[in-house]
């Protein structure tokens, strides 16, 4: 619920929508010792209405484009909750004097948590989860017969933070990795360690074949799994078209 302005010397932080609510509990969990900074949340219809008396700005689920931007008067930071900052129109935001920000996914967390979704994805469609609950709500057992994740190609597209996090985990499965990324370093064949990473701190070593973003078509006509961790920018927007659909591996 958003508060109108009127206290003096109170920084006003505002939530975006209703959705990943823990986000705000935690916060304003975490800042109930600091009296002088109220957190607010607002549905998102009543973003533009109520954003011209918050100070700092959560910005989840909600374009933040120039008109919103132009109402938010007394605006300091617009932080995108997650690592894309697809939300905010960065040059209105520049020219307003307002700071952008995001949460890093390396030191935060985040990475593992998606990797490990994806992987959870995975095994999921493999051993046709769904189907099997129907077959065990029946009292049917071994059937549907599923697949393993052992022995299949899984394409990286974007190798980032996710990407890698995603690679090691997927290392013990025994896939074979492919992975896209606009540039390679030029000596990764160095051996792993426990970590995952060669003794120069890369995780280049992890991929078994590695290719730019011009070469995904090519390469969805390997892969039995296709992971997409790109951020989403005007060069990537669009980029699982029909072409590439289409170039993808079919089942016999």
């Amino acid at each position: 619920m958003e508060r109108e302005s009127g206290e003096q010397g109170v920084t006003r932080v505002l939530f975006c929508g209703p959705h990943f609510p823990a986000s705000q509990d935690y916060t304003r969990e975490y800042l109930s010792q600091y009296p002088f900074i109220q957190v607010d949340e607002a549905a998102l219809d009543d973003v533009p209405r109520v954003i011209g008396n918050y100070h700092l700005c959560v910005v989840k689920n909600k374009r933040f484009d120039s008109d919103i931007i132009a109402r938010a008067k007394q605006m300091k930071l617009l932080m995108q909750f997650g690592v894309g900052l697809e939300g905010v129109d960065i040059d209105a935001a520049t020219k307003n004097g307002i700071k952008v920000a995001r949460i890093p996914s390396d030191v935060t967390g985040n990475a593992a948590s998606c990797a490990e979704m994806a992987i959870y994805l995975m095994l999921g469609l493999l051993r046709k989860q769904n189907e099997i609950q129907t077959s065990v709500n029946q009292r049917k057992l071994g059937e549907p017969v599923g697949e393993t994740l052992f022995g299949k190609t899984v394409l990286i597209m974007g190798y980032g933070n996710i990407g890698i996090d995603l690679a090691k985990r997927l290392r013990p499965f025994g896939v074979k990795i492919i992975a896209t990324r606009r540039s390679w370093c030029l000596n990764s064949e160095a051996p792993l360690q426990s970590n995952g990473l060669d003794q120069n701190g890369m995780s280049d070593s992890l991929v078994d074949v590695k290719g730019s973003h011009n070469d995904i078509c090519n390469f969805a006509g390997e892969a039995d799994i296709v992971v997409c961790c790109l951020s989403l920018n005007k060069d990537t927007a669009g980029i699982i078209n029909d072409s590439f659909l289409s170039s993808m591996r079919k089942e016999p």
